[in-house]
């Protein structure tokens, strides 16, 4: 009776540490973590298992125990389930917390004729007017009809997707208007 009291306890603790961390990841749930990003871990009843780790610019971080980990295309998800498998082995009844506590890695850049060119961390949602309205809007002299962004893809190669601002303004061809990815170039000529 004391064990199966005890086990409840710790389910439900486990539950709400995931709503917690669930409420705690960016809008969508299933952000990648990006080079650049810091990453909080924690594992219940361990102080020294609590750091925050920066994602190196090869995709990886360290953590104690753990050793090295990839976290090139994961979710926070993926990561907590691979540290805890990597733990598992030296903690039995393993809870592990894993939040992106700043998105730092998560950046596009906009050049040409803007108001405010640059490079801008980005939360994981934002597409071409809203980005283009962060570098402060467009020039007078900007080619509305000919912007450009610039994409590079897994095996390195570049795509370039042509977007008419003028047509976005009007309430025409909103499909233009994409979510930009990590690394994406917007060109204003």
């Amino acid at each position: 009776m004391v064990n199966a009291l005890k086990y409840m306890m710790l389910l439900a603790f486990c539950l709400g540490l995931s709503a917690v961390a669930k409420a705690q990841e960016p809008p969508g749930g299933d952000y990648t973590v990006q080079p650049g990003d810091i990453l909080e871990i924690s594992v219940w009843k361990e102080e020294d298992l609590q750091r925050q780790v920066l994602v190196r610019p090869d995709g990886r971080f360290s953590f104690p125990l753990a050793g090295d980990i990839d976290a090139t295309g994961k979710t926070v998800a993926d990561l907590r389930a691979e540290i805890a498998s990597l733990l598992q082995k030296f903690i039995p009844d393993l809870v592990v917390t894993v939040t992106v506590s700043d998105i730092l890695g998560n950046k596009i850049y906009v050049l040409g004729q803007v108001k405010n060119p640059g490079e801008f961390v980005v939360n994981p949602r934002v597409d071409v007017m809203q980005a283009l309205s962060m570098a402060g809007g467009t020039t007078p002299f900007a080619a509305l009809n000919d912007i450009v962004i610039l994409r590079r893809q897994g095996d390195g190669a570049q795509q370039a997707i042509r977007f008419a601002y003028k047509e976005v303004e009007r309430g025409r061809s909103l499909e233009q208007n994409i979510v930009l990815a990590s690394g994406d170039v917007v060109v204003v000529p």
